[in-house]
């Protein structure tokens, strides 16, 4: 009880508890106002601010990351690095920042990767809802049109999300760009995180729309090698995906490393 009163947690639960009864307990299409439940607390975003200078705190939260994916004549290439990072913090080197949404469908995280799991993941379940209820696959378009309704929903709120929706459908590969402003973008090449421009300098300089898929695999595996030998915030290895008409596969987990090793020609 001492902590309770000393934290002005006890504050805040008599002030916010009339609002608990009413609020849903996850995100959905289906309420007139799109609204999902937090923990009693502070308000996200005005933690998030008072994490900096200005609020006389001195904690990080800055992200990195290295993603890249581009179309040509065979489907679609996503290539990520695996590190995350808070600020100078190594959190992790392996984590596959590939959502697997369904066969056809897949989403890239840069940002949060708490935030970039739970929407993407939510995302899949509203895709597998409108396979059951229409009987038929959602297009590439539709699936990034309902990630970018989500995240203008929360607009403002403190989201860090920049995610690329890639896949195969009627009309043929897709990829668009989502992120947290409800951007959204058609195109044949994006590349995502601060290692961005060293990704783009490399697959800009080798794109080719009519490449064979070999040349496409190197393309990709360049491309991330090269921005984690020139941006800290990336690294670990390569996990590359190769979306075709019958669905994805998984071409490569590389460390990187050893294609640095392989790409020293221009590096050093």
């Amino acid at each position: 009880m001492a902590l309770v009163e000393f934290s002005g947690l006890k504050r805040l639960l008599g002030a916010r508890q009339t609002h608990l009864l009413d609020r849903p307990n996850h995100y959905s299409f289906g309420t007139k106002i799109q609204e999902f439940a937090v923990p009693v607390g502070e308000e996200p975003s005005g933690f998030l601010k008072s994490c900096n200078q200005e609020g006389g705190v001195s904690i990080d939260l800055d992200h990195g990351t290295t993603t890249l994916a581009f179309k040509f004549r065979h489907g679609v290439i996503v290539a990520v690095d695996s590190r995350a990072s808070a600020g100078c913090y190594l959190a992790s080197n392996d984590v596959n920042k590939v959502i697997e949404i369904n066969p056809y469908l897949l989403g890239t995280m840069s940002g949060s990767a708490a935030d970039c799991q739970y929407w993407e993941r939510l995302l899949a379940k509203e895709c597998r809802l409108y396979r059951l209820r229409n009987n038929h696959r959602i297009s590439v378009s539709a699936a990034s049109k309902l990630l970018c309704n989500m995240m203008l929903g929360y607009k403002g709120m403190g989201l860090s999300v920049g995610s690329m929706i890639c896949g195969w459908d009627k009309e043929g590969p897709g990829l668009y760009y989502v992120d947290d402003d409800g951007t959204r973008l058609s195109g044949r090449m994006f590349s995502t995180g601060c290692g961005n421009g060293y990704a783009y300098g490399v697959v800009d300089s080798g794109y080719r729309e009519d490449m064979t898929v070999e040349e496409a695999y190197e393309l990709g595996c360049r491309g991330i090698a090269h921005a984690t030998h020139r941006d800290a915030y990336s690294g670990g290895v390569v996990n590359m995906y190769h979306m075709k008409e019958d669905g994805w596969i998984k071409v490569c987990k590389e460390d990187v490393s050893e294609l640095i090793h392989r790409y020293r020609e221009g590096m050093f």
